[in-house]
């Protein structure tokens, strides 16, 4: 089976891309379950019902999120709503929705994603580790396919998550650095993982906001807007080939998918 993961949804260009363009590569690469990120579709910060509608109805199966989760409160009761989207498993246990969720495909095969936040260089939160593993005990004899969505700012802390859980998920990929890094790997036990796989939305910036408004904020130590930029919208992301028996990961690709190309 193919799982197609996409790394964080920013504002309407991510949403766009999405709408226009997921139908047409989930179609042409015979993706079976398409999971994305969705804490920056927003505005560029976190994610509202209506923006997480957009994003299932342009074709993503499950929305994973963030630190940003919180960022608008209408989420909060969409999250009880719908199990599809998802939160950190590592908040606070009463923190409204839920850490994982399972899906199934077209043909029945069952899938449970796990979203989980790291710690280093990021607000505290619960171990990320012991969360992790809670969840895959909640699952009991669940689905054989697991996919992690890390969502974590130090390299470290994705890299030792894709370790520790090897053997035991399917895949360890990582989020919101929103850049993509050219590790992809099988590790020894069958779990795909790469460090980040990128972002969903435009290029032609900094990590999604236009240039100069960051570049103003760094340089002047001022208060300044970070809007979203809008040039050399992409989808970033990774396939991943899974045997739904098993679990264990086959294969593992970076995805770059532009808008108006024909190829990722």
């Amino acid at each position: 089976m193919k799982i197609l993961f996409l790394g964080d949804i920013v504002g309407k260009p991510g949403r766009q891309i999405i709408s226009r363009e997921l139908p047409k590569l989930r179609k042409r690469l015979a993706v079976d379950v398409c999971i994305a990120n969705g804490e920056n579709a927003a505005g560029g910060t976190g994610i509202t019902r209506p923006t997480a509608r957009e994003i299932f109805n342009g074709g993503v199966d499950v929305i994973t999120t963030g630190d940003h989760i919180w960022k608008h409160k209408d989420i909060r009761d969409y999250l009880e709503e719908n199990p599809n989207i998802i939160r950190p498993v590592n908040l606070p246990h009463d923190s409204p929705g839920s850490g994982w969720t399972i899906t199934e495909t077209a043909d029945g095969v069952a899938v449970a994603v796990i979203n989980v936040q790291g710690r280093t260089f990021m607000r505290p939160i619960d171990n990320p580790f012991r969360a992790v593993d809670r969840a895959l005990e909640e699952m009991g004899d669940g689905p054989a396919v697991v996919v992690v969505d890390m969502h974590a700012e130090a390299t470290s802390d994705k890299l030792i998550m894709g370790r520790y859980l090897d053997g035991r998920v399917t895949a360890v990929l990582g989020t919101h650095t929103h850049t993509p890094t050219a590790d992809e790997q099988i590790l020894p036990g069958g779990t795909a993982f790469i460090s980040d796989v990128g972002m969903t939305g435009p290029y032609d910036s900094i990590l999604g906001r236009k240039s100069e408004c960051v570049i103003a904020a760094f340089t002047t130590e001022l208060p300044v807007r970070f809007e979203v930029a809008t040039g050399d919208v992409r989808m970033g992301g990774a396939l991943v080939e899974a045997d739904p028996q098993t679990g264990r990961a086959l294969s593992i690709e970076r995805i770059m998918k532009k808008a108006g190309s024909e190829t990722a």
